[in-house]
């Protein structure tokens, strides 16, 4: 009673409120008057109440100054013994904020805030343990200032100036910012904070990035389109070439559909001089462009939309780089194609399957790698998966297409070279006794040609492609020397450089490695011995072991092409 009547009477003697040196008791007993204080009828006590409570603010001044000195001093001791004191103070939470204050100052010193504040909370969580009471709510108070304050401005002052003026560099410095705010609560989630560090950590983040995070996707997927529309477009201005419309429904293109499907010679073909109109260079930007949003993608949505963003990356891809790019090439090819008749034709569609199949790796490894992971646990999935499909089926309707009047043209030029280079008395000699030759210019030219193509083709393709190609390629070569054949009379010696030729036709459908291939010519090469074998022998030769199986009309249409075939009368072997 007796502090208390010295504030009733209105003077302080006692030397604890005095002396500077005893403020400890002072404070002490300040407390406990403040607390009775609390209780006294405030009509007839309001002076003392009015007293007490200003010493009591004084008091608690004093210690925030003397915890603040101690602070800058670097007095531990002191520091814990003033923050005991003021445990009990409202104003304890005030020399908390004056301790997280004074931690800050000088700790960003250099270019980078996020090591800054990471070395900063390591400073002192060793620290703060010393000093407090409760040093997890203290740390964490001061986590909480570092981010709200230091990061969430810092954040702000990158984002907002390029948010509107350059999409590229807000989406990089976005993914940038979050990344290293999201690796800095990482390495905080070894100290203690309190119970529910990991919630608490994320809400600290959440309110930093929230505003710019509910819009991300459509920044992203709009950049995207614009990014690939100039990739794009740059590489059709640097070959000087405007894009023609694809499918416009108009009678060009109904034109164009049908010479397509059925190689009739509607009009002539578009001569691109060689040009595929696909650029791996092109495609590569388009990839790294599709990669990095990916990676934006998976760091900054949300995981219960992640799988629907990436989707939306996944399709924009799927419109530039398969359908503007590598399907619109296959169109151009396509009606670059010459009609089987040309003379001259260009063959370079081979050149667009040997791109497109490359790019069509890349664009697979791209699916696997970067989407499959962001897309492998949900719904999206499948029509991720039926979305490639289709596209890719689409496409290898044309590529098929295109190789198979690609093969015609082939065709038409081996034709072109037989009728120029074949003569009739090439197979039915005017002086049988003086043929010099091995066999006939027109086969020479056409083994050539046909082995130029056989490496072309095997340099366009993949895989099993190869073969698939390859056979029907030989079966074709096949047919068109078989009809050719077919054309001529043959004398005896012409029969006999028949027979060579067929073994150099052998010879190059070997190259081909397809056992089929190579099986039809062992046949033809044994149908043209019907037209050297002797008369007696011929019903002989007719059901040896390659020939038995053959119709019977197969076999006599040959032996009809015999000089000798009325005057032998060969007719009676088929009766």
């Amino acid at each position: 009673m007796k502090y208390f009547n010295e504030f009733l009477d209105g003077e302080l003697k006692s030397e604890v409120f005095t002396n500077s040196e005893k403020i400890k008791e002072a404070a002490d007993i300040i407390q406990k008057l403040h607390l009775i204080a609390q209780e006294l009828p405030f009509d007839r006590f309001a002076e003392v109440k009015s007293k007490i409570a200003s010493k009591y603010h004084d008091l608690e001044c004093q210690l925030i100054q003397e915890f603040t000195n101690a602070q800058k001093k670097g007095e531990i001791s002191r520091m814990r013994e003033v923050a005991a004191v003021l445990l009990h103070f409202k104003g304890y939470s005030h020399c908390v904020d004056v301790y997280i204050k004074q931690c800050q100052e000088g700790a960003y010193l250099r270019n980078d805030i996020f090591d800054d504040s990471s070395m900063l909370c390591q400073r002192v969580s060793k620290q703060v343990g010393e000093i407090f009471s409760s040093p997890e709510a203290v740390l964490a108070k001061l986590i909480q200032n570092v981010f709200e304050v230091k990061l969430q401005s810092f954040v702000k002052n990158q984002l907002d100036e390029c948010r509107k003026s350059d999409a590229e560099q807000y989406l990089k410095n976005l993914y940038d910012l979050y990344t290293r705010t999201t690796n800095l609560s990482s390495s905080l989630m070894e100290f203690n904070l309190g119970t529910d560090k990991q919630n608490f950590l994320s809400k600290l983040i959440k309110s930093i990035f929230l505003s710019y995070l509910e819009n991300y996707i459509d920044v992203e997927t709009g950049y995207l389109k614009s990014r690939s529309s100039m990739i794009l477009q740059r590489y059709y201005d640097s070959k000087n070439h405007q894009k023609r419309p694809i499918g416009t429904g108009g009678i060009q293109d109904l034109k164009e559909r049908i010479r397509q499907r059925t190689n009739l010679p509607l009009g002539p073909s578009i001569d691109t001089h060689g040009e595929t109109f696909l650029a791996q260079e092109v495609v590569v930007n388009l990839l790294q462009e599709t990669k990095q949003a990916f990676e934006r993608c998976h760091r900054l949505s949300d995981p219960s939309d992640l799988p629907r963003n990436a989707f939306r990356i996944f399709a924009i891809l799927v419109d530039y780089l398969c359908i503007e790019h590598i399907d619109y090439a296959l169109e151009v090819g396509l009606a670059a194609i010459s009609s089987p008749d040309s003379k001259n034709a260009n063959l370079y569609f081979l050149d667009v399957v040997h791109q497109a199949n490359t790019i069509f790796h890349l664009f697979d490894k791209q699916f696997n790698d970067h989407l499959m992971p962001l897309i492998s646990s949900s719904p999206k999935l499948t029509e991720c998966l039926q979305k490639k499909k289709d596209i890719i089926e689409q496409m290898e309707v044309k590529l098929d297409t295109g190789i198979d009047r690609t093969l015609n043209c082939m065709s038409g030029q081996m034709k072109h070279i037989l009728t120029a280079e074949q003569k009739k008395t090439d197979f039915k000699p005017e002086d049988e006794n003086n043929v010099m030759i091995q066999y006939t210019n027109a086969c020479v030219k056409v083994c050539g040609y046909v082995r130029k193509q056989v490496e072309k083709i095997r340099n366009s393709m993949d895989g099993k492609n190869v073969d698939t190609v390859l056979m029907e390629f030989g079966v074709r070569f096949h047919r068109l020397i078989y009809e050719h054949l077919q054309q001529y009379s043959y004398s005896s010696m012409g029969g006999m450089l028949a027979i060579c030729d067929v073994a150099e036709y052998r010879k190059c459908a070997k190259d081909f490695k397809i056992p089929l291939v190579l099986q039809l010519f062992d046949t033809l090469h044994a149908l043209c011995n019907l037209l050297v074998v002797a008369p007696d022998n011929l019903k002989q030769v007719c059901s040896g072991e390659q020939l038995a199986s053959l119709e019977k009309s197969m076999l006599h249409s040959f032996v009809q092409l015999r000089a000798d075939y009325r005057s032998s009368r060969l007719a009676r072997h088929f009766s």
